[in-house]
């Protein structure tokens, strides 16, 4: 086998495990349904890395993510259908094709030119390839986590000027949509059956909330990702303090909130 730095050796490694004589038994029953869940759930380890700013751990990660696309396009030879030496042309074809500013002789001034030109390539690409949808959505894929699809929706409408000129109306929109959700709660409170009318008010309050971020130019994951971080570092520093009264269970609600009370100014009185 060639050096484990070279492409090469990951390629024969992985069609090495899909050897339907010899191969791994997991490995060859696979197939492009089966693996892409692991390719997003890599997706999102690479980003948890960078949120924790470990490098160690993200040149793991992008190994692991690399290894999904090495596995897909193994499948995808043993198809006929192609390799991955034709997912490198297509993806360098692309990045040529849509950095005309670079590589041919287009003129831009700043990033906002090459992000309109970036999309005008695309829509042109679009186009080539028979798409007649000319929306200002068209393009935007539906296999995106919504909170992701959501912004992109925002950010396509924008661009025709369709926006709220600054966070202040999305803010009385997201106490608007608040208040919808309140009622919905009161009307299951008296008995009626609207578990639906309360799915599509709690997603207008999502929708609205990723709306705030693309104005506060926040990454709605990123953001999440935080908040999550957050709580779980909080409750796990509760539960090692309950440890000591029998455990969480043995704590009544009060007592509990007055434990994140504590671990929480604890966090304020380390930082100041």
């Amino acid at each position: 086998m060639s050096d484990l730095k070279d492409i090469q050796s990951l390629l024969q490694i992985m069609a090495r495990l899909r050897d339907p004589q010899s191969g791994c038994p997991w490995d060859l029953q696979q197939d492009f349904a089966s693996i892409a869940p692991y390719t997003v759930e890599e997706a999102y380890e690479v980003a948890d890395a960078i949120d924790r700013n470990d490098l160690g751990e993200l040149k793991d990660e992008l190994g692991d993510l690399l290894l999904q696309v090495v596995f897909h396009a193994q499948m995808a030879s043993e198809q006929g259908a192609f390799d991955f030496g034709d997912v490198v042309a297509s993806i360098s074809s692309k990045m040529m094709r849509r950095h005309p500013h670079i590589f041919a002789d287009t003129a831009v001034t700043d990033a906002g030119e090459v992000s309109a030109n970036w999309e005008a390539i695309k829509r042109a690409e679009r186009a080539a390839k028979g798409d007649q949808d000319s929306s200002a959505l068209a393009g935007i894929a539906r296999g995106l986590p919504e909170w992701q699809r959501a912004t992109k929706l925002q950010s396509r409408a924008a661009r025709t000027g369709f926006d709220w000129p600054s966070a202040a109306p999305v803010l009385d929109k997201l106490r608007e949509e608040v208040d919808e959700v309140q009622a919905e709660f009161e009307a299951a409170a008296a008995g009626a059956d609207n578990s639906a009318q309360l799915q599509e008010e709690l997603g207008d309050v999502l929708f609205v909330c990723a709306n705030l971020a693309r104005h506060a130019k926040v990454d709605v994951g990123s953001a999440l990702r935080q908040a999550n971080l957050k709580f779980e570092r909080r409750f796990r520093a509760m539960e090692e303090r309950a440890r000591a009264r029998g455990g969480m269970q043995q704590l009544s609600l009060s007592e509990q909130e007055a434990l994140w009370q504590a671990v929480k100014q604890d966090e304020k009185s380390s930082v100041e």
